[in-house]
């Protein structure tokens, strides 16, 4: 039995069976010709995989979609399945191919993004249908990104900003600071999930998908605790009370208005962003505790290569300098009482 269209209301179905496959869709077309020319290429399609096998006929629209029902990442995917179409093959996807997605999408863009993108949304793609078919593993070429100056807070520059910002956005610095976490990750924090008894935050909704408690310093843990936190919901709210609506994982620009206002009362230039506090938290941490199985584990990072980026970057002082502040990252440590905008007062605490 072939395949046949059949008309409901204005648009024409594909209806029948081929190679023991019952098949009925719609084309999405009200003209007979284009439904036909559909309907004929939907045959011979099924045709080749029921010959070759599904995986020697699997579209990389088809895997993305399995991709994206296993729980994958989706944000940049729609451009590309929409750039390779409904029928390019997932096997026909090498190299020249991801160049030639690249350059038709983001002609003009930077190495990080062709990277963030474009290579690391297919080769996602691909390592899920090699979960399924390891005959379709294969490694993608990622473009070399300059190594530019990584910015990061001195204790020094980092009082001045908290010392400018407003109580709401002040609280969500110290809270970054402290933990390393995203602004994402510390803007979805629900309140269950914040255990100031333990000076611990559970990360549910992490970047990676892997979930990660963090430890709270005694600055940060007094800061929220001072705070008139929700018993539910949201810890970190808009000015309305609301929760704020997370998208992307490093931009910030949801608190952005209120930080750069923030940041350039403190002095600070326009390349210190939201996302900076995480590189600063990295580089605080491990010049305090020298360890970097902490710092990969508490940050989040899968690979040791993007957490090593902070083991040369700070001067022997900066444990010295962090103490003075009230930024304590070790375990049992006395540490001075700060209020939340830095002030020492003469009470001492165990952190």
């Amino acid at each position: 039995m072939s395949l046949k269209i059949v008309k409901r209301g204005r648009i024409w179905y594909i209806r029948g069976s081929v190679a023991g496959q019952h098949v009925y869709e719609s084309t999405g077309l009200g003209e007979k010709r284009a439904a036909e020319a559909k309907r004929a290429r939907r045959e011979a399609e099924l045709v080749q995989r029921s010959a070759h096998g599904a995986t020697a006929t699997l579209t990389f629209a088809e895997a993305a979609a399995v991709y994206m029902e296993s729980g994958g990442e989706t944000r940049y995917l729609t451009p590309i399945i929409e750039h390779f179409g409904p029928r390019r093959r997932l096997a026909d996807i090498d190299n020249r191919a991801v160049n030639a997605c690249a350059a038709a999408l983001y002609p003009t863009a930077a190495t990080s993004t062709i990277n963030r993108q474009v290579i690391t949304p297919i080769s996602a793609v691909v390592h899920r249908a090699a979960l399924d078919d390891p005959s379709l593993a294969r490694r993608f070429q990622r473009r070399r990104e300059p190594q530019g100056r990584l910015r990061w807070l001195t204790p020094e520059e980092a009082e001045r900003l908290i010392a400018a910002a407003p109580l709401r956005v002040r609280r969500i610095i110290l809270f970054l600071l402290g933990t390393g976490c995203r602004v994402s990750e510390a803007l979805a924090l629900d309140r269950p999930q914040l255990h100031l008894e333990s000076s611990e935050a559970w990360i549910a909704k992490a970047k990676n998908a892997d979930p990660r408690m963090v430890i709270l310093p005694a600055r940060t843990r007094r800061a929220l605790a001072a705070s008139e936190l929700p018993k539910a919901g949201a810890v970190f709210r808009t000015p309305k009370g609301e929760r704020y609506k997370v998208r992307g994982s490093n931009s910030g620009g949801q608190i952005q208005a209120a930080f750069n206002s923030a940041r350039d009362e403190a002095g600070l230039g326009a390349d210190v962003t939201p996302h900076v506090l995480r590189h600063t938290w990295a580089t605080w941490y491990y010049a305090a505790t020298r360890d970097f199985g902490g710092l990969m584990d508490f940050g989040g990072w899968r690979k040791a290569d993007m957490a090593n980026r902070y083991r040369k970057l700070a001067p022997s002082d900066l444990p010295r300098r962090l103490l003075k502040h009230g930024w304590d990252f070790g375990a049992n440590f006395v540490q001075p009482e700060t209020d939340e905008s830095g002030n020492r007062s003469e009470n001492r605490s165990v952190g």
